[in-house]
């Protein structure tokens, strides 16, 4: 039985921490896995964290469905609502960044209700100044102060 696996996230300034996190998503999921993505929408993200994402919303989908690991990205509800995904999308497994805290917790509330639905933490990609895209937006600022 091929399984349907879930990711989520911002996706902002595409890096190399974002494709290992998805490359490994999909293979959490087994042979023939099906890796669906839900990135966040701009206004979920400027909500949760104070900023606007650097690139708008369907840009950032439509660069994540691009990847080789994934099947398919749609953007997420402006209201953010996993329970919602989870009955929408009927995934078999939830894979959830090494950083991402909160959504862990709300996915494993939501799965103790009942649903069937396995979650699994993916860990961190070895050391790196560019492996977020906070970092990558500071090494930036700096380069451009040093003109």
């Amino acid at each position: 039985m091929v399984k349907v696996v879930l990711a989520t996230g911002v996706f902002d300034l595409l890096h190399y921490g974002h494709l290992k996190f998805l490359e490994e998503s999909k293979k959490a999921g087994g042979p023939g896995a099906k890796l669906i993505v839900v990135v966040a929408r701009d206004r979920t993200v400027e909500k949760r964290k104070g900023v606007k994402p650097v690139l708008p919303e369907d840009q950032r989908r439509a660069l994540v469905e691009a990847l080789k690991p994934v099947e398919a990205a749609f953007l997420g509800y402006e209201e953010m609502n996993m329970e919602k995904v989870i009955q929408e999308l009927k995934p078999d497994l939830i894979a959830v960044g090494y950083d991402q805290d909160d959504i862990y917790q709300s996915v494993i509330n939501i799965v103790r209700k009942g649903y069937k639905v396995d979650v699994v933490r993916i860990g961190h990609f070895g050391p790196g100044d560019l492996d977020s895209s906070s970092k990558i937006k500071r090494k930036v600022i700096e380069e451009l102060r040093k003109l």
